[in-house]
């Protein structure tokens, strides 16, 4: 039974680091990376549709999206859609899509940095709500009499021990995207 309630915290908790890094992969930096580009919903043939559904995406040098798109047709729309999406200017030579990727100011960097820092604490929290809804739950648990007070202790401890390596894992992707984002 304690098991199962480790086990449940234990998936919530890693569902809340992925989603941070699929937060953070959004976030630019002065490196280019197909994930900018991967949200972004292109008006092709009047339905909205995913950009990686029309179009493969590769990142050949450090500030450079190559975007080629599988039907040549949907080319404007696909420049259009990013202009909105990331507001850079696209570069359509009729085959493929270039994006530039320009280098940031240092005042974008501390907000993109300032950005990350707040993203990071929102999923700390988050955490910190799991723990304490599986502690919860394991108080109830020795309430109800279905374990003792021994197992409710040393199963709070594990909890408190799964909640600080997420957590730890959660700060060292903020570092990391951090130290990207002040990369010259």
């Amino acid at each position: 039974m304690i098991r199962q309630v480790l086990t449940e915290l234990n998936s919530r908790m890693e569902k809340v680091v992925e989603g941070l890094g699929k937060d953070l992969a959004v976030i630019r930096t002065g490196r280019a990376t197909p994930a900018l580009v991967e949200k972004i919903m292109v008006n092709y043939h009047g339905a909205l549709t995913p950009l990686l559904q029309l179009a493969s995406v590769s990142t050949p040098e450090t500030n450079l999206i190559l975007i080629q798109p599988w039907d040549r047709t949907a080319l404007k729309e696909i420049e259009k859609a990013i202009f909105k999406g990331i507001n850079l200017n696209p570069q359509n030579d009729s085959n493929v899509i270039r994006v530039i990727i320009p280098p940031l100011s240092e005042e974008r960097r501390v907000e993109l940095a300032k950005l990350v820092s707040k993203r990071v604490e929102e999923r700390r929290v988050m955490l910190r709500n799991i723990r304490r809804d599986g502690i919860e739950e394991l108080r109830q648990m020795e309430k109800n009499k279905e374990i003792s007070q021994d197992q409710l202790k040393s199963a709070s401890k594990e909890v408190d021990e799964l909640s600080s390596s997420f957590i730890d894992k959660i700060n060292e992707i903020g570092q990391n995207k951090e130290r990207e984002i002040k990369e010259v």
